[in-house]
């Protein structure tokens, strides 16, 4: 983008482009306690094994969303962003902002789970729908846009086979049987919703966690790996959405602990997605596994794929996946993939409608670290965000590939499931010793700043800007106003 670089903006996106942020309620809400609120998995799960969270923690206060959701609110205003997304706690049943929900977000009543083991049972497809029919009346005359699922990916693998995310349990075939329900669940809520709420003209969605695989040499194995590696993390769930069954690799190599579709379900499944959710972060190098070496049998293994963010080089040399890395072991900073990603889904699943759902990168909670230190995040968090921005306008420019929105993760630092509060994402720094106070990080005054400027580079789609996209671009409002809450002597960003 040459000489334009300092000027790109959102107006260098398609006029009607989404930019958010996004959250989820155990994670950001708090009075975990209070309103009738019955406990979830998570409540269960961080106060039996609080030594599984990385600072001992838990969500019962978070970051006080509850509380203080309409000063978040007038937060994201100010930054002019458009859209929020969050979920709605399933145990717990803005102005300016359009509401992206998300229908769960991991939380399975605990009820739930100790009467029939959530989702390893077939009978939460039905309560799973009529907790969103009650969504639906309650919300649907506001909300447009639905996520039924977040992550399907995570809470299968890393809630029932590592063990890192609850209800932590270490059952290598169990995955495919809870990936399995959360899928008939998505698809039936689809079905619900498109029948008896048509006339509230939303669409449906699932968010999706995926990583870019790059592979590990130049053999035809290593990149078959990292193909293999794509279809047991993003196909696993896209291929029976797209095309009613799972990926012919996961066939293969998992054989009868694959649950099967009936012919039924492979029809509502491939009616289902208006559009896909992507939550993108990282990359990894994928080589094929030394069959030699004994494994656990289950998910982990059955891909026969190694997953790995280092490689040694011929010349013996350590080589990262990238050399910027964010807090959190897995996360490094690798844009390239972001469009590499984008590319591969129009090119493989007929170019779907896209929202990024999620990106961002974290760094450590230094408790010892001055506040205008820790509020200075330029070289990582702005270097990301305008990095990552760059190939999604790319993708949009150069591959035509049909996305229609951008929501960072997060607005505000927050409970980060096995890692507690020992990281954090936010553009605005939680203090969570004081009052659980926000103060803006150096990456919201950029993302304002983005999200007003005008843009020497044209608009994609050749129109001109809307009013609330950039009329006010030359005096854009302090984030800081109407914030008694600052220290004196932090200066506005």
């Amino acid at each position: 983008m040459g000489d334009c670089d300092a000027d790109f903006s959102r107006y260098s996106f398609p006029s009607s482009f989404v930019f958010g942020t996004s959250s989820s309620a155990y994670q950001y809400e708090g009075a975990a306690n209070k309103y009738n609120r019955g406990p979830s998995l998570w409540d269960t799960y961080t106060h039996q094994y609080p030594e599984r969270i990385v600072d001992l923690s838990n969500g019962d206060e978070a970051v006080d969303f509850y509380h203080r959701y309409e000063e978040d609110v007038k937060a994201m205003s100010k930054m002019n962003m458009d859209a929020f997304r969050f979920s709605i706690s399933w145990s717990r049943v803005l102005p300016r902002i359009q509401p992206y929900v998300t229908l769960f977000h991991w939380d399975t009543p605990q009820a739930l789970e100790d009467k029939y083991g959530g989702f390893l049972d077939s009978t939460i497809v039905e309560d799973f729908c009529d907790f969103a029919e009650l969504c639906f009346q309650r919300f649907g005359d506001k909300v447009h846009h639905w996520i039924t699922v977040n992550e399907p990916w995570a809470y299968s693998a890393d809630g029932y086979d590592t063990g890192l995310l609850a209800p932590g349990k270490r059952t290598p075939h169990k995955p495919y049987i809870v990936a399995h329900n959360l899928l008939l669940a998505h698809a039936k809520v689809a079905k619900l919703y498109k029948e008896k709420y048509k006339g509230k003209n939303g669409v449906i969605g699932m968010s999706m966690c995926v990583y870019w695989f790059v592979p590990y040499g130049d053999t035809e194995d290593d990149k078959n790996a990292a193909d293999r590696s794509l279809d047991f993390m993003l196909g696993w769930f896209l291929e029976p959405l797209t095309r009613g069954d799972y990926p012919k690799t996961m066939r293969h190599y998992v054989g009868k602990r694959l649950p099967e579709f009936q012919p039924m379900e492979k029809e509502l499944l491939k009616q289902s997605l208006d559009f896909l959710g992507i939550n993108y972060y990282t990359a990894f190098f994928a080589k094929k596994s030394n069959d030699l070496e004994p494994k656990p049998f289950g998910y982990s293994s059955d891909a026969h794929a190694t997953w790995t963010q280092e490689r040694i080089r011929k010349d013996g040399r350590i080589e990262p996946i990238s050399p910027v890395k964010g807090a959190s072991s897995w996360l490094y900073s690798y844009p390239t993939g972001i469009r590499s990603l984008l590319r591969y889904v129009k090119e493989k699943y007929n170019n779907p409608t896209i929202y990024i759902t999620e990106n961002g990168i974290d760094e450590p909670n230094d408790p010892s670290k001055p506040l205008d230190e820790a509020l200075d995040d330029t070289n990582l968090r702005v270097t990301y965000y305008k990095e990552h921005l760059t190939k999604l306008w790319e993708s949009i420019k150069y591959d035509n590939v049909d996305v229609k929105g951008f929501f960072a993760w997060s607005l505000l630092d927050n409970f980060e499931w096995e890692n507690g509060y020992s990281v954090r994402f936010g553009l605005y720094y939680v203090d969570y010793e004081n009052d659980y106070r926000r103060y803006p990080k150096k990456s919201a005054t950029w993302f304002k700043e983005f999200l007003y400027r005008r843009s020497c580079l044209p608009p994609i789609d050749g129109e001109k800007l809307n009013d609330n996209r950039g009329t006010k671009a030359t005096s854009p409002p302090s984030i800081l106003e109407d914030n008694s809450h600052n220290r004196e002597k932090v200066a506005p960003p």
